[in-house]
């Protein structure tokens, strides 16, 4: 007598941005059984000062960054659907074909490094009540944040108000090479490494199969410290876990349904303001 093996439920993925982190994510997650479906947004080209950390060839130089993810992924897994949309996340005029992916997808990714970005991505998902995972690598390469969000739990703006507050180190979004030349910090005035790079994407990669399985990893934002630095983290991969509640002041969602237009306008400005963006 044979067993007939019921075939796992797939899943649709959507994200932005494959930079050098967020390739690596990508990378694992399509590799999944799970995972059938992806939707690309990305804008940007491959150029010349990517490759040190990319895993794109220096023969793409040149050529979108979505195409070339595009064609990594087809080339692992040939039965992957892949939808490319080689747009800006924020820009007005293709929202239409933006949101009938967020709609067609289970859960989302999140891998760009501006705020704007970020907050537009939280009013994305939480309209579409649906799942979504951000990662962030601390410039240095010192560590890394990864962030889980769920429909009606807290959204980007609670997160990010609360731990500007209270959490260890620096919460802010790193520069394009995650360096910070500027900074006080002896540690974090130089680029991160691939390796510092690849780890927070693993991290990144496993919180969110974990969540699009329903799977509790027991935080909303876990930061993963990978150097001991004077100041800033007293162990090496000790992580700080945090479970951050919805804020009733939160600017962004505690007034109900996901603003629009002209109101999520006014309360970007007055979040990028309390976190110190220009």
């Amino acid at each position: 007598m044979t067993t007939a093996h019921c075939p796992l439920p797939t899943k649709n993925l959507f994200q932005v941005g494959v930079g050098s982190g967020g390739m690596v994510v990508l990378d694992l997650l399509a590799r999944d059984p799970s995972v059938s479906r992806v939707s690309l947004v990305e804008p940007d080209d491959y150029r010349p000062h990517n490759v040190e950390r990319h895993l794109f060839p220096r023969s793409g130089v040149g050529r979108l960054k979505a195409d070339l993810a595009a064609e990594w992924l087809k080339d692992r897994r040939p039965e992957l659907e892949v939808e490319v949309l080689a747009v800006d996340l924020t820009d007005p005029a293709h929202q239409g074909a933006i949101e009938a992916a967020v709609a067609r997808c289970d859960i989302g990714v999140c891998a760009v490094d501006n705020e704007p970005a970020k907050y537009h991505f939280d009013r994305l998902f939480r309209a579409a009540n649906k799942p979504w995972t951000l990662g962030e690598v601390l410039s240095g390469g010192i560590g890394g944040w990864v962030h889980r969000f769920a429909p009606g739990e807290a959204c980007y703006g609670c997160v990010a108000s609360h731990l500007q507050r209270e959490a260890p180190g620096d919460p802010e979004a790193p520069a394009p090479d995650y360096s910070n030349p500027g900074g006080a910090v002896r540690e974090t005035t130089v680029p991160a490494t691939r390796t510092s790079i690849h780890a927070i994407a693993a991290l990144h990669a496993v919180a969110t199969l974990d969540l699009l399985a329903g799977r509790d990893s027991g935080f909303t934002s876990a930061l993963f410290p990978l150097r001991t630095v004077d100041g800033v983290f007293d162990r090496a991969f000790s992580p700080y876990r945090f479970r951050i509640p919805r804020s009733a002041s939160c600017l962004i969602c505690s007034a109900g349904p996901p603003a629009s237009g002209e109101d999520l306008d006014a309360a970007l400005d007055q979040a990028l303001a309390r976190l110190g963006h220009d």
